[in-house]
């Protein structure tokens, strides 16, 4: 079994790709959106959200990654 700060490293990559997979679909839908000449569903404010949600901010990243 992997130490304590191999695994959290791994939840944070597992973390940072679920936000990227997430803010993907959410370009997808703007810009499907873009096509059809309609405002776009999701603002800068939703894609920074993401940071949040996955817990992937500088400082959430560095008490992970210190076993705090």
């Amino acid at each position: 079994m992997a130490d304590p700060q191999t695994r959290n490293a791994a939840f944070l990559f597992s973390q940072s790709a679920c936000a990227l997979i997430e803010a993907m679909g959410m370009m997808a839908e703007n810009r499907r959106r873009q096509f059809e000449n309609i405002p776009p569903y999701y603002i800068e404010e939703d894609f920074k959200g993401l940071i949040e949600k996955y817990g992937i901010h500088h400082n959430a990243a560095l008490t992970m990654l210190d076993g705090e």
